[in-house]
């Protein structure tokens, strides 16, 4: 296996930690699809660059309403 990369996957705990936001937004997140994620039963994983796109991208009008 030298030299194959393997993909690490974050958990909603540690992305919510990141961004410092509480762990059900991520979920919230993840649910509508605003966030990528892998489904794998009723566990959540994230891949890192999904994180750095879905910051990279800008915000829709309906989620800055009050």
């Amino acid at each position: 296996m030298q030299g194959e990369h393997l993909e690490q996957f974050l958990t909603p705990e540690e992305v919510a930690g990141r961004l410092v936001v509480p762990r059900k937004t991520v979920l919230d997140w993840l649910r509508t699809g605003a966030l990528k994620g892998v489904k794998a039963g009723r566990l959540w994983r994230i891949r890192e660059p999904d994180v750095l796109a879905f910051l990279r991208e800008p915000e829709r009008p309906e989620e800055t309403r009050p």
